[in-house]
């Protein structure tokens, strides 16, 4: 059963928990199941929110369909404002979010904030994205032009490392190219994302934007809905290729965003000390539960020693604990499933005999999702740690000699989304980098995306792009008129 709220929010239950509310077709609705959420720093329940099944999907794609009808006809100026507008109402609410985005989360203040002003910022700078027409020919025979036309109703599928920067990159290209979207948060971190809807429910034209809750199960549900005309997901590889699989059915529009297992490499001429902070948060931002953290670590072996040590020392200057406490530097993980994942992992290292340089205790026991910075020394590439994607806080270091040896290491994985180079000799590390199989790759930095330029994966780490034209152009078709010159008709 759903229920239409009047007020802004959902009414608290007697223990203080407050039930988010979903946006339906402009309006503001709960249902009488519920999920709870978890906060992983102390595993205490914070909040509810609805328990969507195919009935709300079915309303929500309904609202969507019917708002398209309209808003596929909007100027290219208005979408703008709206974007725009959805920037501000992010913008100006910042502190609360950041706040909420933690505790549902796991992240540092910091770090939450920075993805709350990041989000902003993106719906501005792509607010400014155009499809112009391409005039293919214009001489005395034919005129003809390419335009891009939307592609419908989008089912936008969200992970629960970066749930607000995620759901944003899937709103606002969709509204610019005239779409209109049913959103599904992950049901571990939908709390941030569902105030987004309460701040925006007035801004955006009732059925454009339409954001539901529910189990893992309502996924294919999206998949496979015969009103929705296109399908973006963020998440794992696994999970992208039963998209891939349900959306062929009715060959929906597929952007999927999926898993890394990213490289870096460092050549000998590297600072070892200006390097080693860097080299430790491009692993340990947000706990290492970022698709293109560095996971594999490649080091030459003039200077091995020396900036393992240093990534090792400062490690251990990095505060680990509650998100929401000061001077916290790596929050928990997420949820206990990709937790046990982590620990799995490192017991299996443990197990195999493989040197850590800090970190690899790991209590399950304990109250939070908290695994130690753990660093190992030089395992194997067959190692589970160095052939899995961790995503978490773990890092393996590995010794090299060749930068042909390096390449050939860091191209031998079935992903291919990212990776890095890093070298005081700047046009080496683009002849290497041009030879790496991903899809960005950094030199001298790392996790700089750019709202701008196109995003996505090579091999199994996705099919499509995000941000830029080219991510625009991921939701629409392209379509040509040509209109025949001096016909007799």
């Amino acid at each position: 059963m759903t229920t239409t709220l009047t007020s802004e929010s959902g009414q608290a239950d007697r223990a203080g928990l407050k039930t988010y509310a979903n946006l339906i077709g402009g309006k503001l609705v709960t249902t009488q199941d519920t999920l709870e959420v978890v906060n992983p720093a102390n595993e205490e329940v914070i909040a509810r929110v609805p328990a969507c099944g195919k009935a709300e999907l079915d309303q929500a794609v309904a609202a969507a369909r019917e708002a398209f009808k309209s808003w596929r006809k909007t100027a290219p100026a208005e979408r703008q404002k709206v974007v725009l507008a959805i920037a501000d109402a992010i913008k100006s609410n910042a502190d609360e979010l950041y706040r909420l985005l933690t505790s549902e989360q796991g992240k540092p203040h910091q770090q939450a904030q920075m993805e709350i002003l990041g989000a902003a910022g993106l719906c501005k700078a792509q607010a400014g994205l155009t499809l112009d027409d391409v005039i293919n020919q214009d001489d005395e025979t034919r005129l003809s032009r390419t335009r891009r036309v939307p592609v419908g109703v989008v089912g936008g599928i969200v992970p629960w490392n970066f749930p607000v920067m995620m759901a944003v990159q899937k709103i606002v290209p969709a509204l610019i190219a005239g779409c209109t979207i049913v959103l599904k948060p992950s049901p571990f971190t939908p709390l941030t994302t569902l105030r987004i809807a309460e701040l925006i429910k007035d801004v955006v034209p009732a059925g454009t934007v339409n954001i539901i809750t529910g189990e893992d199960s309502l996924g294919p549900l999206i998949t496979q809905h015969p009103d929705i005309d296109k399908i973006t997901f963020t998440g794992s590889t696994v999970t992208g290729k039963k998209i891939m699989e349900g959306a062929s059915a009715d060959l929906k529009r597929i952007t999927l965003e999926l898993g890394g297992n990213d490289a870096s490499i460092v050549l000998p001429d590297a600072d070892v000390e200006k390097v080693a902070e860097q080299l430790f948060w491009s692993s340990f931002s947000n706990a290492g539960q970022i698709c293109v953290a560095a996971k594999r670590i490649y080091i030459h072996e003039d200077i091995y020693d020396d900036l393992s040590k240093a990534i090792a020392d400062y490690a251990r200057q990095v505060k680990v604990g509650d998100g929401s406490q000061q001077g916290t530097g790596v929050g928990p993980i997420q949820n206990r499933k990709q937790f046990e994942r982590v620990c799995e992992l490192i017991e299996d290292a443990r197990d195999k005999g493989y040197k850590f340089l800090t970190g690899g205790d790991v209590d399950p026991s304990g109250t939070g999702y908290y695994v130690p910075i753990t660093i190992l020394d030089n395992p194997p590439e067959d190692a589970r740690i160095v052939a899995e994607e961790q995503f978490g806080p773990v890092m393996p270091l590995m010794k090299f000699a060749t930068i042909d040896e390096a390449i050939e290491r860091a191209n031998a994985s079935e992903y291919g989304l990212a990776g890095a180079v890093w070298s005081k000799d700047t046009d080496k590390a683009v002849e290497i980098a041009e030879q790496l199989e991903t899809g960005t790759v950094w030199i001298n930095e790392y996790l700089h995306i750019s709202p701008l330029a196109p995003f996505g994966g090579h091999k199994q780490s996705g099919i499509g792009a995000e941000y830029g034209i080219e991510g625009l152009k991921e939701f629409t078709y392209p379509q040509v008129i040509t209109v025949k010159r001096d016909a007799k008709v």
